[in-house]
């Protein structure tokens, strides 16, 4: 059953004795200590670090899992842990370009399920399998967070919008002849796998303020809300509401957001100097001169 291959295809991670070479170690010794700088302790850097050994090995491989182990204090155990965890890092080699089909809900009855099956049979191949020329892993994806373009395609996580079996089979001939694809939105085209890999290590590509971010779908509501004249609610008068805006946008409204419904969601006691007392509302201003000298009478009292 497995004549070709001495591993099951969904072995935890596939074996890899041949250590880097003395270049490649160099880099990605280098590239490591950027990324373990970022982090408070070494450990925190590990997910960076499994994406930095796929943009070099195509895969988390055996000798990536030592890598990271070593530089960052972990066991190899505690590395494949994680490596056999999170499906963005994988455990075969990978084709230079994943296709993830979201066939979850609403993608599938958009026409998620159909692209999934039309571009499996065309490229024959199946779900995290890749074609014969290296060039494309098929994936069956739960979301791609594209909901308001459905169905949606990604090519290496950019966004393919409003696909039907077609256009995606377009897409994949194209990228398994060497064309350069444009996705729907973002940059002006599709990386490899390993290219973004290294993105996803931390490492900028300079793409990322290409092309269009939101789409018209996603920006409706607000197109709505502005040709309705429609805000968000706030409470007191203008002015006050004003000032209290300015005053969270610069970070000092000492975590009191003013509203409406604040008294009905404050707790039933507030901590004060003399002890907890019960909340009666919000109080917009603070006492006038006289409630602090009726205070200070009054403390002053208790010490005599």
């Amino acid at each position: 059953m497995f004549a070709e291959s001495p591993l099951h295809p969904q072995a935890p991670l596939h074996a890899s004795d041949e250590p880097y070479d003395d270049q490649v170690l160099e880099q990605l010794r280098t590239d490591a200590a950027a990324i373990i700088a970022r982090y408070p302790q070494k450990r925190s850097a590990l997910l960076p670090m499994l994406h930095l050994i796929q943009s070099v090995d195509g895969y988390v491989t055996g000798r990536g899992v030592q890598f990271c182990a070593e530089e960052l204090d972990l066991t190899t155990a505690e590395v494949s842990g994680v490596a056999t965890f999170y499906t963005q890092y994988k455990r075969h080699p990978n084709g230079e370009y994943t296709v993830g089909v979201c066939t979850n809900t609403l993608c599938a009855i958009m026409g998620g399920d159909q692209i999934f099956d039309e571009v499996s049979e065309h490229l024959g191949i199946g779900h995290d399998e890749t074609t014969e020329d290296g060039r494309i892993t098929l994936e069956r994806v739960e979301c791609n967070a594209a909901c308001d373009f459905a169905p949606v395609v990604m090519v290496n996580w950019e966004f393919f919008d409003h696909q039907t079996p077609e256009s995606t089979k377009e897409v994949v001939d194209r990228l398994r002849s060497g064309e350069s694809v444009t996705p729907t939105r973002g940059p002006s085209r599709v990386c490899t796998f390993k290219q973004v890999s290294r993105v996803l290590a931390g490492f900028p590509d300079g793409l990322a303020d290409e092309g269009v971010g939101a789409g018209e779908a996603s920006l409706r509501g607000t197109v709505l809300a502005k040709e309705k004249g429609w805000t968000a609610p706030r409470g007191g008068d203008a002015g006050a509401a004003e000032a209290s805006e300015a005053a969270q946008q610069e970070g000092l409204a000492a975590g009191r957001h003013l509203s409406v419904n604040e008294a009905a969601n404050e707790p039933d006691e507030k901590p004060t100097a003399e002890g907890p007392v019960p909340a009666t509302g919000v109080q917009d201003s603070p006492p006038d001169a006289g409630d602090a000298t009726d205070t200070q009478t009054s403390e002053e009292g208790k010490d005599t």
